[in-house]
């Protein structure tokens, strides 16, 4: 197994003022600039997309969005293209449980949005993940997503990154135990290896997100198929935050 460098994704979800987002770039930066061992991107709302590009121009942390649509331009107001990204960004959240269970987002627009993002020279997180009510056909649930996000897609791109996210954890406080996060991250590895080549799947970063916390990130980070987090809440707080990177980094 080759070394991966995990990566630790901070998605803000719809929260933070203007102010706030400011201090929380500002303190982000001055716990993790230069943090080695683990790449952090921050995901904040779009409005802010710009201010974070300033704040951390210069830094070790890099701008992540938290969705994109699919079309690089034309009549769709409200959207945000990939190609506009690319001026404040360098990774975006792609079929995010949110996205697909909230917003209505269907495999094919996932799909859309995963060639967009590589089309612009973006990093995608592709999350994939099962409901509560699935648990009982999870490798089923976790294929389909991965055989319908990569419709199309000859090969995995080395850009890609893959969070596995049981939506039951997600804001719940209900994590998922570390081995069966292992359990499901190797499986996603194997069905990678299975749709693409095993060079490539073992290359791949997948991280755990789901109820992340400064107390049980250790317990994950440990796990051999475990490449980092997606965090939602703790992400908030620059303390817990960068605790959870300095974790992820010393594992």
């Amino acid at each position: 197994m080759q070394r991966r460098l995990p990566v630790v994704g901070g998605n803000w979800k719809m929260h933070t003022t203007r102010p706030e987002a400011r201090a929380l770039l500002a303190a982000l930066r001055a716990e993790l600039d230069g943090l080695s061992g683990a790449q952090v991107v921050i995901c904040p709302p779009a409005p802010w997309l710009g201010d974070a590009a300033d704040a951390l121009t210069g830094s070790t942390l890099e701008v992540g969005a938290q969705d994109v649509h699919w079309e690089p331009k034309g009549a769709f107001t409200g959207a945000v293209s990939a190609p506009m990204l690319a001026g404040v960004a360098s990774w975006a959240i792609v079929g995010h449980s949110e996205r697909r269970h909230v917003f209505g987002e269907t495999a094919a627009e996932t799909n859309a949005k995963l060639r967009a993002v590589l089309a612009a020279g973006l990093r995608p997180i592709l999350a994939v993940g099962e409901r509560r009510e699935e648990v009982g056909r999870v490798a089923d649930i976790l294929r389909a997503q991965l055989v319908e996000g990569f419709h199309g897609l000859d090969r995995l791109a080395p850009e890609v990154v893959i969070a596995y996210e049981p939506v039951w954890a997600i804001g719940t406080g209900l994590a998922a135990t570390a081995d069966d996060a292992q359990a499901r991250c190797a499986l996603i590895r194997t069905m990678l290896a299975d749709r693409f080549d095993a060079a490539s799947a073992d290359a791949c970063r997948i991280q755990y997100g789901g109820s992340v916390n400064p107390q049980n990130i250790a317990g994950f980070a440990a796990q051999p198929d475990i490449d980092g987090a997606l965090v939602g809440g703790a992400s908030l707080d620059a303390g817990a935050f960068a605790a959870i990177c300095r974790a992820v980094a010393a594992a």
